[in-house]
């Protein structure tokens, strides 16, 4: 069975995008791969972090992982930070990373740009999410659009790596969702939806109330043609809806295109809006029987003791290949 490594950081309530273009997936997918899903904390400190906030925002989405879906009994959920192998191979791998690849980095250059003090470890968490993948021989790795720089990096280290010293990582693809790898923008549609927008009506979240959910949709930008079809490049709001629509009810474009033929987007909203929160709240049931539980944590301590004992052996063979330590010594 292929192994898949994919991992989200905790920087706030996920998104619907993230929903349609990362979770929902997964759920489908820990039915044919051996799946570790990760809440990647060490990424999230590269900018400043309130500590309380981040502690809430952890447990948040490990919660999150698994009312979405992710099945405990089929897939190892752990948080990155528990497994100090990531931050160990983290360094092994920046080692062999050079400074102008990793300042070459898209997201490197948009987060630092205009500021006047960097973290050093925006620079560097490239190799540190390389890690995270080759640790568990990861043969596939899901990511949006925005990643494939990062992942390239990561198979060109694993590369390196194994010319250089030896040749123990499984060098991975790239897995890129065809449908629903990138939810747009409510009000900005030709824009990816973010939870960092600074306008709120932009995005969905998980725990979005019924209402604020209708409100967003009925709010949504479209065009003043009132003709409810697909063609991304002139009615991308129109466009991004009926994605969303066709993903959440598995119902084709196609279909879609002939209900709404000549009716208004009220009407089309209004039923989307309704797809929208019938998809999300047997979502959010789950979260608020998760959240404060012992069984959150027990699922969260065996997806630790998992992931440590599967990358605890790869660190040490990067160790044995870099020559670090003592030989060990026969008994």
């Amino acid at each position: 069975m292929k192994t898949i490594f994919s991992g989200i950081q905790p920087s706030g309530t996920i998104t619907l995008g993230n929903y349609i273009g990362a979770m929902k997936q997964f759920v489908e997918l820990q039915k044919e791969y051996n799946c570790y899903f990760c809440v990647v904390d060490q990424h999230a400190i590269t900018v400043p972090q309130d500590k309380m906030e981040l502690r809430k925002n952890i447990r948040s989405l490990a919660a999150l992982y698994l009312a979405s879906g992710i099945d405990p009994d089929k897939s190892t959920l752990f948080i990155q930070s528990e497994v100090p192998a990531h931050a160990q191979a983290g360094w092994m791998l920046q080692c062999v990373s050079y400074i102008g690849e990793l300042e070459r980095m898209t997201q490197f250059k948009d987060k630092s740009e205009g500021k006047e003090a960097v973290s050093a470890g925006l620079l560097t968490y490239p190799p540190l999410m390389a890690a995270d993948i080759l640790l568990y021989g990861a043969d596939l790795v899901p990511v949006g659009e925005d990643q494939k720089q990062h992942l390239e990096l990561t198979r060109d280290l694993a590369e390196r790596f194994n010319r250089k010293y030896n040749d123990i990582f499984t060098v991975p693809d790239v897995r890129i969702p065809e449908v629903g790898a990138r939810v747009m923008s409510l009000q900005e549609p030709t824009k990816k939806m973010s939870k960092s927008d600074a306008n709120k009506k932009a995005f969905i979240t998980l725990l979005d109330e019924p209402k604020q959910i209708e409100k967003k949709i009925k709010s949504a930008v479209t065009d003043s043609d009132g003709i409810v079809k697909y063609d991304k490049e002139n009615k991308p709001g129109v466009s991004n809806l009926l994605s969303i629509y066709s993903i959440l009810e598995g119902t084709s474009i196609e279909e879609l295109e002939k209900k709404y033929d000549g009716k208004g987007y009220g009407e089309f909203k209004g039923d989307l809006a309704k797809v929208v929160i019938d998809t999300i709240k047997p979502i959010q049931d789950r979260y608020y029987e998760l959240i404060e539980s012992t069984e959150l944590d027990d699922i969260l301590d065996k997806g630790a003791e998992k992931a440590n004992f599967t990358a605890s052996k790869m660190v040490n063979k990067m160790e044995k290949a870099m020559g670090l330590g003592r030989k060990a010594r026969k008994k």
